[in-house]
């Protein structure tokens, strides 16, 4: 089976591809940065993704390509869930429980290490909408926040400046009642603001 080792730093890449480098039926067939993982995955014809997952913004998965994210923390298991991922280990997973998890999601399973089943499965029940709408800028703002984009990327997009995306997005977080890009994401999803 052929697997795509993605991860930002170099050095981490090359760890992942050692510890893969000993189960006889997977094969990395490449390495990538992160930047364009489509044409990284057509090009080595890989049937698995291992994603070292640490990024500052939500990264866009490919789809059809299964992904096993490899999470620094317990904290980032909704994000990765809802990005595409269907693989959720912690980083410092054994080589034998990696490669499980990537046979298993290449048959289409789902695998979540026991330590990140409360991070995905604790969500708060929303019930009401917030009493402060948001304004359409907001709504532009909150849209491409769900798309995983930086805040210097939103402010290009919308040719604003980089302070006012993080004003709205302040603004954003206090009218939904939450503390990060992540909950504003799934909470105002559940409210119908917007449509994965």
């Amino acid at each position: 089976m052929k697997v795509l080792i993605v991860a930002e730093n170099p050095l981490a890449r090359m760890g992942l591809a050692a510890l893969l480098a000993g189960q006889t039926d997977l094969n990395v067939a490449g390495q990538s940065s992160g930047q364009n993982v489509a044409a990284d995955v057509e090009q080595s014809a890989a049937e698995v993704i291992v994603w070292d997952w640490g990024w500052e913004s939500t990264p866009k998965l490919p789809p059809g390509t299964p992904v096993v994210a490899l999470l620094k923390q317990a904290d980032q298991t909704p994000e990765a869930w809802a990005a595409g991922a269907r693989g959720l280990l912690l980083g410092n997973t054994s080589a034998d429980g990696l490669s499980v998890a990537v046979r298993a999601v290449a048959e289409g399973l789902t695998v979540l290490e026991p330590a990140l089943t409360a991070a995905l499965l604790v969500t708060p029940v929303v019930s009401e909408p917030p009493a402060d709408a948001l304004t359409p800028r907001e709504m532009d703002v909150l849209q491409l926040l769900a798309e995983g984009l930086a805040n210097k990327i939103i402010a290009q997009r919308l040719m604003i400046t980089d302070h006012t995306v993080k004003f709205h997005v302040n603004a954003i977080m206090s009218k939904l009642g939450v503390q990060s890009r992540t909950e504003a994401v799934v909470r105002a999803t559940k409210l119908g603001y917007i449509i994965l």
